[in-house]
């Protein structure tokens, strides 16, 4: 709106001839007077200009404007606020000394604007312009804050305040800490900047910030110390680039790399950081892994749906019952709790799932879960420790029935001490290899000739003594030393094969593999590798699989892909232990199968208990039905063989055949 202000005409004619540029404003920050000189520095008319607040100012310069003009309002002393850039209608900047003053007309008080042009001849106005010119880059490219020796912003440009939605009213004078989140966080962060600024020394950094609506947003900051000669600086000078997007992405790769999307809960990965940083702060904790008994015996009496449910209920009951405790889920059916509380509590939540059932098709499931008490400082002092022996509680425990939570006997610390020196050992036989391979032969019962042997690791240790297979193979799997151990088997086994195979004795040879080792999508790739470089071709060599194996399989779609591919390629695959895992027959049309193995437990009371005799032949013609190879292990007898022939098994393994020997000792059950 345009304003006609009345001022005496000797008085108004004096202005319009002054030397240097003058002109008023209102408290609106409207021009309402532009003399002469103004008009051809910056270009403007006064009826371009006159009505309209200052567009030839840096919106920072517009914002102190509006908190001098209410200082010497309340305070009518001249001021001088030093040199500053103003923009001409050309776009040319031009720096000039800015004097103000109030003037009152009629009692309506104006800011009296005079601004004296730079005299480049001086080094002041040189440095001056120079850094005037400086900070006009910067107000283009980034958020800008000042603030004076005492934290109290004096200046923001129109950058930060549309992105923190601050008025230039609302944040001046306001300190430097409010610009970040009221919490111990923020407060400690804006402490460390403050703190370097306050000695001289710049710093840069991603940091949270929040908007006038208490709304987060993080911002790339470079806060400097701003000193104009040799005395300690007396402002500071906040540049911003706005990270939000970027930040927001990174939290949500996080949350894909920390948390397990099915539960919410965090996944092993985070766990084991988190668990690291809490040891080295020295934080005292009790590490509880929690087991759900028989579960993939309960996910086969229901759906992928239900066990989606089961999950989530058995989910919700945990955060129910340890509500302040950190939490993450391990495995399908495996969880951590990280608590301060006392034993007694914890083996309490064993009565809170009784009190507290889960209903799948509206029927109550009997879960029932097994745990593992252990404690940092006094049991373990690594996280990969403090998860062993937790496990090896839970073990023990699920062997005997489950539903039971325990803490680590003496027993158990001696079983620790032993692991232990065993998996610094291994690494030591893994390096000079130390191991060797033993064979056992297959007797096929159509023919009564070896055709498949199992190649079984032995390792015999110059300090402990032989270290049996059951010890020996869960210890590798857990330190991750399986795959090394799996890949020298398989070398050795290719090896041999191609041996026998060049003495006129096409012999496959089987070799036992864990998920673990599977789970490495370069798995196939490896083998064929070591088919190469043997020179053995893919039909001589199976792979053995257990059935925990085969369950796990069916949910990850890059293992069984894996599986075919070496299929089709002539590698055979058996299922070992058949009987002693979990009933699923799925994975029996899901894997490329061609044959299995009935477990020795089996074999030894076939002769003698009715009911097993009948068992292992419903296996028998299970095996036939789907057009699987048989073959019976453990057989140490003339009236078990007997009675697997009768039965129509394929072949059988063990000790009444040979035991486990070396190459050389296994040829003489060859036929020429």
């Amino acid at each position: 709106m345009r304003e006609n202000t009345v001022l005496d005409p000797t008085i108004k004619n004096l202005i319009d001839n002054l030397p240097h540029p003058f002109l008023l404003v209102n408290e609106q920050g409207e021009i309402v007077l532009w003399n002469k000189e103004a008009q051809i520095k910056f270009g403007y008319t006064a009826e371009e200009i006159i009505g309209f607040p200052v567009p030839f100012v840096e919106q920072s310069q517009i914002s102190i404007n509006e908190m001098l003009f209410q200082q010497l309002l309340k305070k009518p002393e001249p001021m001088d606020i030093g040199y500053h850039t103003y923009v001409a209608k050309s776009s040319e900047r031009i720096l000039c000394k800015s004097l103000l003053n109030v003037w009152k007309i009629e009692e309506t008080p104006y800011l009296a604007m005079s601004l004296i042009l730079s005299d480049s001849s001086t080094s002041e106005s040189t440095f001056e312009e120079e850094l005037s010119y400086l900070r006009s880059g910067l107000e283009d490219s980034f958020m800008m804050l000042s603030v004076d020796n005492e934290g109290l912003i004096t200046s923001a440009n129109t950058n930060f305040l549309k992105q923190s939605k601050w008025t230039p009213k609302r944040i001046l004078g306001k300190t430097f800490w409010q610009m970040f989140p009221q919490t111990d966080v923020g407060t400690k962060q804006a402490d460390k900047i403050w703190e370097s600024l306050k000695n001289g020394r710049t710093w840069h950094g991603e940091v949270e910030q929040i908007t006038k609506d208490g709304q987060p947003y993080w911002v790339e900051l470079s806060a400097l110390p701003i000193s104009q000669h040799s005395t300690a600086p007396t402002n500071y000078l906040l540049l911003e680039n706005d990270i939000t997007d970027k930040k927001t992405l990174q939290h949500r790769l996080e949350k894909i790399a920390y948390i397990d999307q099915e539960t919410g809960l965090m996944n092993r990965f985070r766990l084991e950081q988190l668990v690291n940083k809490m040891i080295e702060e020295s934080q005292h904790f009790t590490f509880v892994f929690l087991s759900i008994d028989k579960f993939y015996s309960l996910k086969e009496i229901y759906d992928d749906k239900a066990e989606a449910v089961l999950v989530m209920e058995f989910t919700n009951r945990m955060k129910m019952y340890f509500q302040d405790s950190i939490m993450a889920r391990v495995s399908v059916n495996d969880f951590v709790v990280l608590t301060p509380l006392g034993e007694w509590f914890i083996q309490g939540f064993l009565s809170y799932l009784k009190q507290h059932p889960i209903y799948l098709d509206n029927t109550s499931t009997p879960l029932t879960i097994s745990g593992g008490i252990t404690k940092f400082p006094e049991d373990q002092n690594t996280f990969s420790n403090l998860f062993k022996a937790s496990n090896t509680v839970i073990q023990k425990i699920q062997s005997e029935g489950g539903d039971s939570i325990a803490s680590l006997s003496k027993d158990d610390h001696k079983s620790l001490s032993t692991r232990s020196v065993i998996e610094r050992r291994l690494l030591i036989a893994l390096n000079q290899k130390d191991l060797h391979v033993l064979y056992q032969p297959q007797r096929d019962l159509s023919t009564d000739g070896v055709t498949t042997v199992e190649a079984l690791v032995r390792w015999e240790d110059s300090e402990i003594g032989i270290v049996p297979p059951d010890i020996l193979i869960p210890i590798a799997e857990e330190t991750g030393l399986i795959n090394q151990i799996g890949n020298f088997m398989l070398e050795k086994a290719c090896e041999q094969a191609v041996e026998w195979s060049k003495a006129g004795h096409k012999i496959r040879v089987s070799v036992n593999t864990s998920i673990r080792e599977f789970r490495d999508k370069n798995m196939a790739d490896t083998i064929r590798k070591i088919l190469d470089k043997t020179n053995c071709p893919a039909d001589l060599l199976q792979i053995e699989i257990t059935e925990k194996f085969a369950l796990e399989a069916e949910a990850e779609t890059s293992i069984v892909k894996q599986m075919k591919q070496l299929q089709v390629e002539g590698v055979k695959f058996s299922l070992d232990d058949f009987g002693t895992g979990y009933a699923s027959f799925r994975y029996m049309q899901l894997l490329p199968l061609e044959e299995f193995k009935i477990d020795k437990s089996f074999i030894s009371s076939v002769t003698y208990q009715d009911k097993t005799r009948a068992l292992v032949e419903g296996m028998i013609q299970f095996g036939k039905s789907l057009q699987l190879r048989v073959v019976a292990e453990g057989v140490e007898t003339d009236e078990q063989e007997m009675m697997l022939r009768q039965a129509g098994c394929d072949a059988i393994q063990g000790y009444y055949i040979s035991r486990p020997t070396s190459a050389s000792e296994i040829e003489k059950y060859f036929k020429a």
